[in-house]
């Protein structure tokens, strides 16, 4: 097993405690206009946290919120706009470029990197920035980002303070089921072993699906499919009418579906049983959302690990990435 690996995610709750004590140091500048939406910016790890926290909040938020992932900006973005842009290392080209637009479009923005072309474009133009430890993979530094997206949030008012010390209890979920969470995690890392991995949950919980794409991509080098009750049920159920045992199907149960999706949860859950016999459910723990998300992403986080020793192949390695770098750096 990968022992940098390892550390990386054993050290996410401790990385939660750590930046919340960073974050509550921070303050941010008074944006000059009203902010009526929010925009965050952020490929492939460094905008999972994104992600994640807009989730969190949407019950919540008052604005209207998206996130981007691409090199363009929506015409909407103006000086009623706060940007929010999460590259890990810095120099994520897709985010630099709407950046640049989302200045020329008098935006308020803050960054959130480890250094580098952002934090040099934020410091040359008299915006915040949080800098966080860098020096490691991007995916390894979810933590961080969602304690300071969610401590932005707080300080420009969009959402209550207390998401920080619910923030800052969900880390026990973590300590009190290690033992449970790593075996979870080798029974998962076991299941999807020389299969085409399918992740299913609702809606509200698409980030841990997202996450758990990205996690057993990287690590795992496995090919994943992910998507969401009840909006499968309208199209994707269908293509199981080709399902084989191939496939390797999770559904993630987080015990606080409305009772609808709760019926479409069991209903697909039997149908897909029906045209494959991989079929695992994971079930969350956890007193809210944030806890259920955190113990699912854990188990996800150690069973993409635990794969990656199965399959024999190098957690670290993401030379497919670099290779592409390369290549779109010589244009």
């Amino acid at each position: 097993m990968d022992k940098l690996m390892d550390k990386l995610i054993a050290a996410f709750p401790q990385n939660i405690t750590s930046s919340l004590e960073s974050a509550s140091k921070i303050n941010f500048k008074t944006p000059a206009h009203e902010i009526k939406n929010l925009v965050f910016i952020g490929m492939g790890g460094s905008g999972i946290g994104a992600k994640i926290v807009s989730g969190w909040v949407q019950d919540e938020i008052k604005i209207p919120v998206q996130l981007l992932q691409d090199y363009t900006l929506p015409k909407f973005v103006d000086k009623h706009t706060l940007i929010i842009a999460c590259s890990y290392s810095g120099n994520t080209e897709e985010t630099l470029a709407c950046l640049l637009l989302a200045k020329n479009q008098d935006a308020h923005i803050v960054g959130i990197c480890s250094g580098g072309k952002l934090e040099t474009f934020c410091n040359d133009n008299g915006f915040d920035c949080v800098v966080i430890p860098g020096g490691n993979p991007p995916r390894s530094a979810t933590a961080f980002s969602v304690i300071h997206i969610s401590n932005i949030l707080v300080k420009f008012n969009l959402i209550d303070s207390k998401i920080l010390k619910t923030l800052a209890n969900s880390t026990q979920i973590i300590d009190d089921n290690i033992g449970l969470i790593k075996e979870e995690a080798n029974k998962l890392a076991v299941f999807l072993k020389d299969k085409v991995a399918v992740f299913y949950s609702t809606t509200e919980y698409e980030p841990v699906l997202i996450r758990a794409r990205q996690q057993f991509n990287e690590n795992s080098k496995l090919l994943c499919i992910h998507h969401v009750i009840p909006e499968m049920n309208h199209n994707e159920l269908v293509g199981w009418g080709g399902g084989n045992d191939t496939f390797a199907t999770v559904f993630f149960d987080t015990k606080d579906m409305n009772i609808q999706n709760e019926k479409r949860f069991e209903l697909t859950r039997d149908e897909v049983s029906k045209r494959t016999a991989n079929v695992l459910t994971i079930d969350a723990k956890g007193k809210n959302k944030i806890e259920r998300t955190f113990y699912l992403i854990h188990i996800v986080d150690w069973a993409s690990l635990y794969l990656s020793t199965l399959k024999q192949v190098d957690p670290m390695d993401i030379i497919c990435i670099d290779y592409l770098k390369s290549e779109l750096g010589k244009l």
